[in-house]
Order: structure tokens, then sequence, then C-alpha cells
């Protein structure tokens, strides 16, 4: 049996009180204080994340733009230096092997980030794609910290936190989607304005050695900012509220992008690409699509609960709690595409008694701009 790792940031989590929980091999903060605390500081002001978990591979060498192209179901290469694009890694039938953001550092330096679970899998699926192409696939995972600081304030907190500068452009420049180099007291530093939780943001990429004082400087410099450390939990109900999938959950190699939303993010007129073939193969037309479902009172479904039409079992929830900022429970389910229609009016098992829900839009969330 494989022992948990630790992120370098273990030590600080400690002595912020802080539970842990196993994630894809991890032992991650799942909490410091409150979940709710947690959550509502960051929508309201900033939280301060350990995102170290997360797998970096970096891609290099000529024509690594048309490499991802053929690697990724979407269109990498007409990315700009500087620019950050989600996208997917499928199987060749299709599936979903891990869904990534990949960013163009510089004209044919790449950096694709995917989840912690899925480290082996899109580093064997990025590998086996190199043959016929001069480029170099390099997992960086072990070589780097991430950070995140999400949330209304982020911005002020960054600007606050002392060493953090020599900014490649003002960071007023950075658009949604977008990174940049920089320096933490004269060590590069990777600032992506990106993030997982619906709100404005940045994500912070630094080698390990210097997490901990980054870290700190954050911490630091957040608090008169109401920035608070927060872990997994918080993490989980912000995503959802924004209606943003979780592999394992709403993504997996049984679900093609389309039943989840996501034939957007597949350039399906390139030539070609690792799992073109399966996705045209694969109808999804009766195959279930994921809906959002909103529903009164305070009991919410979770993962694997039932979604019924009448007595007729429909799909089942992928994600579901009660919203922190929405007041009420909130889900998202597979279900047939004949009960997806917004406004049907479904039912969820809530162990053993039915709750009536509602087909809602997705995101259940978005921030005031």
């Amino acid at each position: 049996m494989t022992e948990p790792r630790y992120t370098a940031l273990r030590e600080r989590h400690e002595a912020l009180g802080a539970v842990f929980t196993d994630f894809g091999g991890w032992m991650m903060p799942v909490r410091y204080t409150s979940d709710l605390a947690e959550h509502h500081a960051v929508r309201s002001a900033a939280g301060l994340f350990d995102i170290s978990h997360m797998a970096e591979f970096s891609v290099s060498g000529d024509g690594a733009g048309e490499y991802l192209d053929h690697a990724l179901a979407g269109r990498l290469s007409t990315m700009a230096v500087g620019k950050a694009k989600y996208s997917l890694i499928l199987a060749e039938d299709g599936g979903v092997v891990d869904d990534v953001i990949v960013y163009r550092l510089e004209g044919e330096l790449f950096l694709v980030i995917a989840n912690a679970g899925n480290r082996r899998a899109a580093g064997a699926a990025l590998s086996s794609a190199v043959d016929g192409h001069s480029v170099e696939v390099v997992d960086r995972s072990d070589d780097y910290s991430l950070i995140a600081v999400q949330g209304p304030a982020a911005r002020q907190v960054l600007d606050a936190t002392p060493g953090v500068g020599a900014f490649a452009h003002p960071l007023d420049d950075l658009p949604y989607y977008a990174s940049m180099q920089a320096s933490f007291d004269g060590t590069p530093l990777l600032i992506a304005r990106t993030g997982y939780t619906g709100e404005d943001g940045y994500e912070l990429l630094i080698p390990h050695a210097r997490a901990v004082p980054l870290w700190d400087a954050l911490l630091t410099a957040g608090a008169p900012l109401d920035l608070v450390p927060a872990g997994l939990a918080a993490r989980d109900t912000l995503r959802l509220e924004a209606g943003m999938p979780l592999y394992g959950h709403e993504l997996s190699r049984a679900i093609v992008p389309a039943q989840v939303g996501l034939g957007r993010a597949v350039a399906l007129d390139k030539e070609s690409f690792i799992g073109k073939e399966g996705l045209i193969a694969r109808s999804a037309v009766d195959s279930p699509v994921l809906v959002g479902l909103v529903s009164e009172g305070r009991r919410a479904g979770r993962a694997g609960y039932g979604v019924y039409d009448g007595d007729t079992r429909v799909g089942e929830i992928t994600s579901g709690a009660l919203s922190p900022t929405l007041g009420h429970p909130i889900a998202m389910a597979l279900v047939a595409p004949s009960t997806s229609d917004l406004g049907t009016p479904l039912t969820i098992d809530v162990r053993g008694t039915r709750i009536p829900a509602t087909v809602s839009t997705l995101p259940f969330y978005r921030r005031k701009k």
C-alpha cells in the first residue's frame, strides 16, 4: 500500500489546526476551522488554498503546439503566449481521461496542469502521444508547489504581499485565463489568473523550497483583508455552486464531453486527435446528460443518490450539497435526455425519502463583475 504524500506546506497546515483527508494519494487539508466560514470568506473576501497536489507537465520542442493539438481535444497551437485554455485528454473511445489547463509560457513551451489523482494516467497519455512528434514531455509535479488566492479581494492580497513583484507586465493587464512570469524574493514565480471557485483569483506556481515563505507572506498580507486558509471542503462547495466538473464525479472514462456540456472544449474540425474517431462512433444522443437540480429545505442529494421521474429512476446525482451561498440544496446529476429540460420536476431519493427537485441552469452561482 502506497504511503500518502504531504505537500511542502504540511507543517503550516498542522500549525493552523487543519483536518486532513486523503485526496488522490495526498493528505490534504479538508478544513481549518469551519467549512461554511471558509466558503463564505472566498465569496466575500479571499481564501488561500494549497493545491500543490495537482500534477504539472512541461511540453517543449519544435511543434509543441501541434503535438498538443494531437494529444488533447482542443486546439492549443493557436494560443498566444501568456494565455491559458481548458482542455481534455481523451481515451481512444472518446471517454475523458482527465481535464486539464494548458498554459503557453513561451513560443514552444507549454505547461499542462492535471488532476492529482490522474497524474499517472495523464502522464501516460501525454507520453504515448509523443510518437512522431519532436517534443519532450516532462513530469514536473515533484518540482513545484501551487498556491491559490481566490475571492474578490485576491488582487489586493497580491498587491499587499511583500516580495511578489518583477511582473512581466502590470497585474492590471493580466486577463482571465492568462499567466505571466513574476518573482517572489528573487525566485521565479508563475502567476495565473485561473481558479476553481467561481471567483476571481490567482494560482501561483513556485519551486517547493519557496512554498512556505510565499504561503506565510500571503497569509500575513491578507489578514487585514479577511483572507483565510481554506480547505478542500470549501473548494468543493464553491466549485459546485459554480457548476465546475470534478473528475470522478461529472467526468470519467465512461463519459464523453458532450454529455456534460463540454462539447465546446472539443475541436472536432481538427483533422485528427486522440479520441476523435471514438467520439464520432460513440453517439451521445441517448446517453445521460448533466443538469443542475435545485431543491427546497435543508436535505441535499449526494453523489450516487437516485433521481426519479415519478417511479422511474432516470439518473443519479454526481455532486450535491446544501449551498452555503444560496441557502438551499443544489446538485449536478446525469439524467435521461427526456427529463433534462429546464423546469422539469423530478425527485431525489435522499436515504429513502423522495425530495422534490427542479431542473435548473448551470452554474448555480455567478460572481458579479
